[in-house]
């Protein structure tokens, strides 16, 4: 049976109230003595507190929720480590759900967590909930909004700054002799962050004096059919000489279409990938990407869902825009330096 703050009394020999005192941190009542006891007592019984029924007596569960778009990507593993860590050490347990991109699912999980009375949710939206949104921030329910932006939305919102990254990876490749640069990206119009990689990329272009006629944009409509859309895209522009990949499973697709063209990176074709994975420096050639301070943005939103649900006035919205960074290696090498 269910051990009970009854049960752990009984053998200490104190009242109940003591004992919620002392495991509350209210210690300022009791004698060093009692407080000994009753946690060798709480040890003995292996007694835990019931978080609900404490949640339903507080308001509060000290649990957060957080909801993903696409567990599949490296890039959550280590954000969620970021959160993860930062929930542990301001008190807070973790539960964690992955929509796959389905509104229907994401809605679900967010009314699910509302119903377990989870405290706030960080979520990396499909941005295809519009309504839900606004209601989640009219009822003033903590929320942060991560990686991702939605329009018209007032809420706490943790990015990169995409364009600036999109911009870095296509100067790189332009600054070592590439004129003819692809840049490969999902098509999805609600998507801001490969929306602003790809101004970013149309940016450096223009910085460098090419117009509209030196843009080269493939929009994937699947990962599946990325292999066979790369492929027929090179095979079609042979002048292509660099590649800019906004996602990194865009770009493992994109290694193994270059493979199968039997195409050589970096003497054809140079490439500058997004997210600087596990493997990226591994592959061969070693992968030249655009960094994001994933385990940072992870714990930025843990620390601001936190303190929005602490607070006893209503927050300060914040835009946290973190800033990408270039990392380069041998896959954009340049031009005259293989000749």
């Amino acid at each position: 049976m269910r051990v009970t703050i009854a049960d752990v009394a009984e053998k200490a020999g104190v009242s109940k109230t003591t004992v919620s005192r002392i495991l509350n941190g209210n210690l300022d009542h009791n004698t060093p003595e009692t407080i000994k006891t009753v946690l060798k007592v709480v040890e003995e019984l292996e007694y835990r507190p019931n978080a609900l029924a404490k949640g339903l007596k507080s308001m509060k569960t000290n649990v957060i929720g957080i909801v993903l778009s696409n567990f599949r990507n490296e890039f959550w593993f280590k954000v969620l480590e970021g959160v993860e860590d930062t929930c542990k050490e301001q008190g807070y347990n973790l539960m964690i759900c992955n929509s796959d991109g389905d509104p229907k699912l994401e809605e679900q999980y967010i009314k699910e967590f509302q119903m377990r009375q989870v405290d706030g949710i960080v979520i990396n939206p499909t941005v295809r909930n519009q309504s839900l949104y606004e209601k989640l921030v009219a009822n003033k329910y903590p929320m942060v909004v991560i990686n991702r932006k939605i329009p018209s939305i007032h809420a706490n919102n943790v990015v990169v700054d995409n364009i600036k990254g999109g911009f870095m990876a296509v100067n790189h490749l332009l600054e070592n002799g590439r004129k003819h640069i692809l840049a490969i990206t999902f098509k999805h119009e609600n998507i801001s962050t490969w929306q602003e990689r790809i101004e970013g990329y149309q940016e450096a272009l223009t910085s460098h004096g090419l117009t509209e006629n030196f843009y080269y944009i493939l929009e994937i409509t699947s990962l599946r059919k990325a292999n066979q859309q790369i492929k027929k895209y090179l095979v079609d522009h042979a002048m292509i000489d660099g590649v800019f990949s906004t996602n990194n499973m865009l770009t493992l697709e994109l290694i193994e279409a270059l493979k199968k063209l039997d195409k050589k990176v970096p003497e054809d074709i140079g490439i500058v990938g997004y997210d600087d994975t596990i493997w990226a420096k591994h592959i061969n050639p070693p992968l030249t990407t655009i960094r994001q301070p994933s385990y940072d943005i992870g714990k930025e939103s843990a620390k601001l869902l936190i303190n929005e649900i602490k607070s006893k006035e209503s927050p300060t919205i914040k835009d946290i825009i973190f800033q990408p960074e270039l990392v380069v290696r041998e896959s954009s090498q340049e031009i005259k330096m293989i000749d």
